[in-house]
């Protein structure tokens, strides 16, 4: 197989190998709308509240926040998803476990919460001992970038339920209960600030593998100086330097861009947000796009994109964070209405 990359040009792959019907999030196994759907079944059936000291004071958020006196509990869990399979096929683990902590910690984040702690579980077929050393390399190194500590854990071997292995975890931390950022006070006329993503991230894994599967490719096939593999398995950013930002800045929502893309602004007040000058995205899901003959909107709706994190405020405070954090653009704006758009384009709807 010959090398892939852009290198300012176009790709540089098989276009016969490409995919001649579109492929969704949907056709390689993940509906997120039918997902929706039995949350909401789950959720609905679940009444029971705790009063007094650890009363519910925020769900159906980025992440869950418990009444504990002067501050709020923040909580939140997460996996690495298929992301996982990707590990396997190419024997290498010591990055899974970023994307474990990365992935709980930024929701964390997303509503003003500084992460304190993380618990793993590890659900297993057989133990590996040479497996198990290399996820914890990764947990290792995701808590040092988050600045949170590795509390516990559980580990549990199933062979008759699992195939290979299973990564997720849970991770709390605090904030103040008058400073939660919810998205309640974004109005008309705020701005978007973007933060950019490291690449994939944890999520559409399950349409990127499709897409290259179904292409004929390797996941050992050269890639802008890598392999597709090791280019998949980019550990999800965590958004540490964020942490504080609402300490100096009138934050009126945040959004940690995840599963589903876009429609992440969703869980913020119901209007119209419009990203008029997106980050350019990296090659990789130009690549997935191509060899996968998937549309726009679909791209937007399953992956980040190149934007990992969105903080939303007024003109005034967004140049201000621009002049601390030189990576950040603004990206869009809030307008009267509702939707999701990328520039003309509606996400939000199918």
């Amino acid at each position: 197989m010959g090398k892939l990359g852009m290198s300012g040009k176009s790709h540089e792959f098989d276009k016969s190998k490409s995919n001649t019907d579109k492929l969704t999030y949907s056709k390689a196994g993940v509906d997120i709308f039918e997902e929706e759907k039995a949350i909401r079944s789950l959720a609905s059936r679940i009444k029971f509240k705790r009063e007094g000291l650890g009363s519910v004071i925020l769900s159906g958020h980025y992440a869950g926040v418990i009444d504990f006196g002067d501050v709020g509990i923040a909580i939140t869990t997460d996996g690495v998803g298929s992301k996982i399979l990707v590990a396997e096929k190419i024997g290498k683990f010591d990055t899974v476990g970023i994307d474990c902590v990365a992935m709980n910690v930024n929701d964390l984040i997303a509503i003003g919460a500084e992460p304190l702690a993380f618990v793993d579980y590890i659900a297993i077929e057989k133990p590996n001992p040479e497996i198990m050393e290399q996820i914890a390399i990764g947990l290792e190194e995701g808590c040092r970038i988050a600045n949170i500590s590795l509390v516990g854990g559980e580990t549990a071997t199933l062979p008759e339920i699992v195939r290979g292995f299973d990564l997720a975890g849970t991770a709390i931390g605090w904030v103040r209960k008058d400073q939660m950022i919810t998205g309640e006070k974004i109005q008309p006329g705020n701005v978007i600030v973007g933060f950019p993503s490291s690449g994939i991230h944890s999520n559409g894994l399950t349409l990127a593998r499709k897409a290259v599967e179904n292409a004929g490719y390797s996941y050992d096939d050269e890639f802008e100086g890598k392999t597709i593999g090791e280019e998949l398995l980019t550990p999800t950013r965590i958004y540490s330097d964020i942490v504080g930002l609402w300490e100096k800045y009138d934050i009126h929502g945040m959004a940690h861009i995840t599963g589903s893309g876009l429609l992440k602004l969703k869980r913020l007040k119901d209007l119209k947000y419009v990203i008029d000058d997106p980050f350019k995205p990296q090659p990789i899901f130009r690549f997935i796009q191509e060899i996968g003959n998937v549309d726009e909107d679909e791209m937007y709706r399953t992956f980040n994109m190149g934007m990992g994190f969105a903080v939303i405020t007024t003109d005034e405070e967004a140049k201000k964070i621009l002049g601390e954090k030189s990576e950040a653009k603004i990206v869009g704006r809030v307008e009267e209405g509702k939707g999701i758009f990328v520039r003309d384009l509606r996400i939000d709807r199918i």
